[in-house]
């Protein structure tokens, strides 16, 4: 890949991505599939204004070894060292940059059972220090192209052209192509102004109906509102949490969804792809499920605390999103959810709250967020779904047909 469309994908990322503050410290989140661009991604956050930047490496192989060999009590503990890491990054709210570019198949074979309680106790010890940290900093998820991951995308590729073609379609979909800049100025006025219609409606519940067998009715929190591309953080420092980006979300109500809804897309946890797969709500909770593929998995995911079983967002997207228009199926939830509509399981936005700022975490959970260890997107959006919003006044109201913006 050019080395300026690199360099213009990174100058995105550290400026409308995370819009680094002058002085700011950064934290970049990486896998070792692109050490080129993690330097020029660096190199771009100080010229942003970063204060210091650092990077730390992760590596599938190395978690795999780890669960195979430490025992459940070592692989669940967060050190002193890593709780005094988070508690000075609670103090100096670094922007934090998550480069994915995992294998979707990397974490197979793994103990799954060992691998999700570690994982449970862990999130469980972290999550006082991230609700701390919560909507007072940037961050921001993007995507470089791994060998095994484009592989899995083009087969019939050598690795080499693979990881290019990859390179390709991520920097097109992301808006990254050319001025993107420009193109994102563009995108985030447009997501706000479907924002800003949604949330004049009143919307109390809305209705997804869909040929594959969902029949889903969700009722939303009172005061909530949809969100979508850059938004501000406490102190009012605009950033894009993903690139890219195509939804608008909002909270759904802890205990009122009914109805099946069926995936059309599969789902990538913890390495492993959870594929075919159904759910049944009843009073908000899923009381039934199945998958054709890794059932166990998904069942695990749904007990891993007491809000794993209950919705934590819905967002909406077009179907003929330019994700979707690729043709590719990216077996990466950062892309794949924004090629479709898509609810989540787990922790909700408190942000999606008008005046969020001024409440507890206890205030969340009253007016009905839900509160999770876990925020797992699954993609619900087919070429014929349907979905009618029911609002305040009476009114019900097409917000979708056929896949898209009614």
């Amino acid at each position: 890949m050019q080395k300026s469309k690199l360099r213009a994908y990174a100058r995105l990322i550290a400026r409308k991505g995370v819009n680094i503050k002058k002085g700011q410290d950064v934290v970049i989140n990486a896998e070792l599939d692109q050490p080129e661009f993690i330097c020029i991604l660096t190199d771009e956050c100080y010229k942003a204004g970063a204060g210091k930047v650092e990077v730390q490496w992760n590596h599938q192989p190395l978690e795999k070894i780890s669960v195979r060999h430490e025992s459940l009590k070592r692989l669940s503990e967060i050190t002193d060292w890593q709780k005094a890491r988070f508690e000075h990054r609670v103090n100096t709210l670094p922007a934090m940059i998550h480069v994915i570019s995992e294998d979707p198949d990397g974490l197979s074979g793994i103990n799954i059972e060992k691998f999700s309680k570690a994982s449970a106790k862990r999130r469980a010890i972290t999550k006082p220090y991230r609700e701390r940290m919560e909507n007072k900093y940037q961050w921001c998820v993007v995507a470089v192209p791994g060998v095994k991951w484009a592989k899995k995308l083009f087969p019939g590729l050598r690795a080499s052209i693979a990881v290019e073609k990859l390179w390709e379609v991520i920097l097109s979909a992301s808006r990254a192509d050319v001025d993107p800049m420009a193109q994102w100025d563009e995108h985030n006025a447009d997501l706000k102004a479907r924002c800003d219609r949604l949330n004049s409606l009143g919307i109390t519940s809305l209705h997804y109906r869909s040929s594959n067998g969902t029949d889903l009715t969700i009722g939303l929190v009172p005061g909530t509102k949809f969100l979508g591309g850059a938004d501000p953080t406490t102190e009012g420092v605009f950033f894009n949490a993903n690139i890219p980006s195509e939804e608008v979300f909002t909270s759904p109500m802890r205990g009122k969804a009914d109805g099946k809804v069926v995936a059309s897309m599969p789902l990538s946890y913890q390495g492993q792809l959870i594929e075919n797969f159904w759910l049944v709500f009843k009073d908000g909770k899923a009381v039934e499920y199945h998958a054709e593929k890794n059932e166990e998995l998904l069942g695990k995911m749904l007990n891993m605390d007491d809000g794993a079983s209950y919705l934590g967002e819905c967002a909406l997207v077009p179907y003929d999103s330019p994700i979707r228009k690729t043709g590719i199926l990216f077996y990466n939830t950062l892309f794949d959810e924004n090629a479709a509509c898509h609810l989540a399981l787990g922790n909700s936005y408190p942000e999606t709250l008008v005046g969020f700022e001024n409440m507890t975490h206890e205030e969340y959970k009253e007016r009905g967020l839900n509160s999770s260890i876990i925020h797992e997107d699954f993609m619900i959006g087919t070429a014929d779904l349907d979905i009618d919003a029911v609002c305040a006044d009476g009114k019900t109201v097409p917000i979708f047909r056929n896949g898209n913006w009614a």
